[in-house]
């Protein structure tokens, strides 16, 4: 997960599953519950908001527990205990020691980066906590995301299915694939996930 170092050994995770966005409803626990990768693709296109400020989520990342790269690598300890909580769980860190990062966790250990939104709801608040007014500027990377929606620490371990958490359908995106950013280990692995041609990701897309 970006931001942070791992050491050990490298493993090899699996290949990426199939995974569609083409079929939409309100997201349950059974959503989270499945291959992160799964659900990173599944998550583009879905209305993410907190506190009713938000926007459609249009990058994702996946994180398993044999991934070098993921906080759990190295298995459960106080830092990475929501990643252990259950499906549908948040998981917020801190990067840098002031950016916070929201994730959704789905099988033990595993969790999914929001990286990017496209704002559509509360953006007048969210440039207020942002300090500008660039639509663009708002939700694109994991720090710029948590911090327009007014995520912190505390939110670390709540479920995403409730308040002040809404996950709701959205709209159908064209996905697009690529490798993961702001990593050190495992960074060859296609488990960064997006909306085609998409101007509010963090980075474009090769």
């Amino acid at each position: 997960m970006g931001g942070q170092r791992e050491k050990g050994p490298a493993r090899q995770p699996g290949a990426v599953p199939e995974g569609s966005n083409a079929q939409r409803g309100v997201p349950g626990q059974e959503f989270f519950a499945r291959d992160a990768r799964a659900v990173a693709a599944a998550m583009i296109g879905l209305e993410l908001t907190v506190n009713g400020a938000g926007g459609l989520i249009v990058e994702t990342e996946a994180y398993l527990p044999d991934d070098p790269a993921s906080h759990s690598f190295r298995g459960p300890t106080a830092r990475n205990a929501s990643m252990f909580a259950g499906p549908a769980s948040s998981y917020v860190y801190l990067i840098y020691g002031r950016h916070c990062c929201l994730n959704a966790v789905c099988l033990p250990g595993s969790a999914v980066l929001i990286r990017a939104l496209e704002p559509t709801a509360g953006l007048d608040i969210m440039a207020a906590r942002r300090g500008t007014a660039d639509v663009r500027k708002l939700c694109a990377g994991p720090g710029r995301l948590a911090e327009a929606l007014g995520i912190t620490r505390a939110e670390d371990g709540l479920s995403l299915l409730a308040p002040p958490f809404a996950l709701r359908p959205g709209r159908s995106l064209p996905l697009v694939t690529g490798t993961r950013i702001g990593i050190t280990r495992a960074t060859g692995l296609p488990w960064r996930f997006g909306a085609a041609g998409s101007p509010f990701v963090s980075r474009r897309f090769g």
